[in-house]
């Protein structure tokens, strides 16, 4: 505290804590505040890691020694602090036990408080009693006021008027001139404070009839409330009850009659009404807003399905069996799971609107409470191929990979729309380097895992109309996992490979991106390469899971040869430093630093310009920070708030709610069609489960075919026939050595665009088909 003063309701400091016999005392910054005692390493700590709390309320305060105390709450929690000296001892011992007192009182007046709140709330007959009560008691003491008053004076004349002789003629009388001397201050005293508290019952008297009436009226308010949202509920209950009997009406528009299975409608219905507090509204959006991006009614939309392991005629043709459409993305496939009624309850949710009137959903439904044994997943791994274990999907997270890496790299593309807008190569790289940051900051929510992508599984983010860019990209390789991608905007030109290799450390997995990934813009021709940071996922085997990114990484632009280092700080226990700390260095062509970078890969990041350096050389460039002078930090990228219960929502911000929006234009190999992974997201997971080990077989089924060709083109001597069969080709891209990087780079080959503009999809395999769903979801088991 300044001054030295001594407060109750704050006091801060340094301290000196006990932490065990190898370390000893350590310091740490001690935070009292309403009645608790708080510690942290550091006072940057406040902001989000509280190393331990004790309440005071029911804590014994114990002093050891001139510089050592001891805090305990009766066994639990035992704190040895020591000060720094004995008068910093002696302050924060008083305020301890100013704190304890005021937090004691504060819990007398609450039991007090909540035993009579009742009464003085419910019952306004009482309140006026209490209050005609209080009226009274201030009249008597207001009366008691001038009786006192009154003698003071009688006896203050009395003894003014007597002979000062007489006073002194005996000690008694001496004596008693003095006592009555200290009668009259005394009795000064009091008459001050009892008129103050006259003053303050009286102003509080007012004060208190209207928190009386203020209360009775938010009761009723809340009353009316609670009244309307049942009234609610039971509309929406309704509402849904009604469209499932006009679902079961249409059994002529079904395969055999099929109808939603209860279990699915009520999963579907018990996961709106779980819904957080405050959403009734959005609740019933599911069940009333049009879909922006399907201008049609045909209800017979709905069921229409491609047929097909191959096609090069119109997507719109389509054959027997069961199997998932360009028209209709899963819905023909999953009409037992999907929600009763019509096209209508699908749950689609607005968002921002785009240029041409397009909404985007902002939110998903809510994470159902699914129990999953885990020794029942461990027992079927004894004994089997690790690699064709199934993983369930209670770990995954209700993306595709593919919908993850556009996420990542495309949630602040807004950053890219600055850097293409600087004139100064050199500014250009400090928001190249804070959008490169950005790349980690899903992490901070999620620990989920997304699903593994199809060979051959594609995804299109088209955000042209309102964002300005426009994604695709395509998974091209299963062992080693690889996709490529793809996203053109006005301003700029991004592509990229993503691999990555994983190594298992025992608490922790460690996972290193391998590929390079390109940026150019178009105005100025600057071309930026960059690797992903590694990141680390601890907690493996026990422990809440967390991820973690560290390592270095450089930015450079080829044109102008002007390279950025970053360094992202590895969290520790230990450590002093902020966590997610990452700072960097923008140096020019001549090795000089120019501008510097600091911020955290969660929140901020800021960068300013050097003003003078001692220039950087040698082999060592990038691995020390240059003496600088700077100027003013400008604030390059600042986190966005995530929405209101994203936690139930598996940590998805409004971007990541939209990646898995229905989008019935988009092509057949598209992730929003694949089926368990929509099972998912509407919460069932036991068929999710089935459907995608039923999806695993299949693909290992086209691997093990694909295998035979070779091996009997090899065994006819066609070995270029054999080598072309065994290389997968992906649809949109093609494998070439990168002039810059020499790695083994794909680059967008054309012509998705346009199939997408005419409808018509040519050369593909329908991924997604199994021949019999309903089937391989019934006789497969997770």
């Amino acid at each position: 505290m300044p001054d030295g003063k001594v407060s109750p309701d704050n006091y801060r400091g340094w301290l000196y804590k006990w932490t065990n016999y190898i370390r000893g005392y350590q310091r740490r910054w001690c935070v009292l505040n309403s009645g608790l005692l708080s510690y942290y390493r550091n006072e940057a700590e406040m902001a989000h890691t509280c190393r331990g709390t004790i309440n005071l309320a029911g804590a014994l305060i114990d002093t050891i020694d001139s510089l050592s105390f001891v805090i305990s709450n009766g066994g639990t929690q035992t704190f040895h602090m020591q000060a720094s000296s004995e008068v910093e001892r002696g302050r924060w011992v008083t305020a301890l036990e100013l704190a304890k007192a005021k937090a004691i009182k504060m819990a007398e007046a609450e039991q007090q408080a909540s035993g009579s709140w009742e009464e003085l709330t419910g019952q306004s007959a009482n309140a006026e009693n209490l209050l005609s009560s209080m009226s009274t008691k201030l009249e008597s003491l207001l009366a008691c006021n001038e009786l006192v008053t009154r003698h003071a004076h009688q006896l203050q004349r009395q003894l003014t008027g007597m002979d000062e002789s007489a006073l002194n003629a005996s000690p008694e009388m001496k004596l008693s001139h003095e006592k009555a001397m200290l009668f009259k201050i005394s009795s000064s005293a009091m008459l001050g404070a009892c008129s103050d508290f006259v003053s303050l019952a009286q102003a509080q008297k007012l004060k208190w009839t209207h928190a009386m009436q203020q209360e009775q009226s938010k009761r009723v308010q809340l009353e009316e409330t609670l009244e309307t949202l049942a009234k609610q509920h039971a509309a929406l209950e309704k509402a849904v009850k009604k469209r499932s009997g006009v679902f079961q009406g249409r059994g002529t528009d079904t395969t055999d009659g099929e109808r939603s299975p209860p279990r699915a409608r009520s999963r579907y219905i018990q996961s709106i009404e779980d819904t957080s507090e405050g959403s009734i509204d959005t609740d019933l959006d599911y069940m009333n807003l049009k879909r922006g991006d399907s201008p049609s009614s045909d209800e017979d939309e709905f069921f229409d399905a491609e047929e097909g392991m191959t096609s090069s005629s119109p997507a719109g043709s389509s054959s027997a069996g069961v199997g998932i459409g360009r028209a209709t993305g899963v819905r023909g496939a999953l009409v037992a799971s999907a929600p009763a009624g019509g096209k209508d309850d699908w749950p689609v949710l607005p968002d921002r609107v785009g240029n041409r009137g397009r909404q985007h959903r902002n939110t998903i439904l809510a994470k159902p409470a699914h129990r999953m044994n885990l020794w029942s997943v461990m027992k079927n791994c004894i004994g089997r191929d690790l690699s064709k274990i199934p993983m369930p999907v209670n770990f995954n997270e209700p993306l595709s990979f593919l919908q993850k890496i556009t996420e990542v790299h495309m949630e602040y593309a807004n950053l890219l729309d600055k850097a293409a807008a600087v004139d100064d190569s050199l500014e250009q790289m400090c928001y190249m380097a804070a959008y490169t940051i950005t790349t980690c900051n899903t992490t901070v929510h999620r620990t989920g895992k997304p699903f593994n992508p199809l060979l051959g599984e594609t995804y299109e983010y088209d955000r042209m109309d309102d964002l300005g860019y426009r994604v695709l990209c395509e998974q091209v390789s299963h062992h080693p996992p690889a996709l490529a991608m793809d996203t053109q905007s006005r301003e700029w030109h991004m592509y990229m490979d993503y691999s990555a290799s994983s190594k298992f450390r025992g608490k922790y997995l460690q996972i290193v991106p391998h590929n390079h990934s390109h940026v150019v813009f178009r105005r100025t021709g600057q071309h930026y390469t960059y690797k992903m940071v590694p990141s680390t996922v601890h907690n493996i085997i026990v422990g809440k899971l967390w991820i973690d990114q560290s390592g270095e990484v450089d930015i450079v632009n080829h044109v102008t040869g002007d390279r950025c280092h970053l360094k992202y700080s590895a969290y520790s226990y230990f450590s002093s430093q902020t966590p997610r700390k990452v700072t960097g260095v923008v140096y020019d062509r001549n090795k000089t630093a120019r501008y510097m970078i600091s911020g955290t890969w969660d929140s901020k990041v800021e960068f300013w310009k050097v003003t003078s350096s001692d220039p950087v050389g040698g082999p060592g460039v990038a691995s020390r920070m240059p003496t600088v002078k700077s100027g003013l930090p400008v604030t390059a990228w600042q986190v966005k708030p995530m929405p209101i219960g994203h936690e139930t929502r598996y940590g998805f911000s409004e971007f990541a709610c939209s990646m898995n929006e229905e989008d019935a234009s988009v092509a057949p190999t598209d992730t929003r069609h694949r089926p368990d992974q929509r099972l998912m997201e509407l919460g069932d997971f036991d068929k999710a489960n089935s459907i995608k080990i039923a999806l695993e077989e299949k693909q290992r089924e086209r691997r093990r075919h694909r295998e035979a060709q070779v091996a009997a083109l090899e065994a006819q001597g066609k070995r270029t026939e054999a080598a072309e069969v065994a290389r997968h080709k992906p649809r949109w891209f093609r494998a070439e050595q990168d002039q810059i990087t020499a790695q083994l780079s794909h680059r967008y080959t054309g012509g998705y665009w346009e199939e997408k503009a005419a409808q018509k999809w040519t050369d593909y395999v329908n991924i997604f088909r199994l021949d019999n769903m309903a089937g391989a979801a019934a006789g497969a088991t997770p």
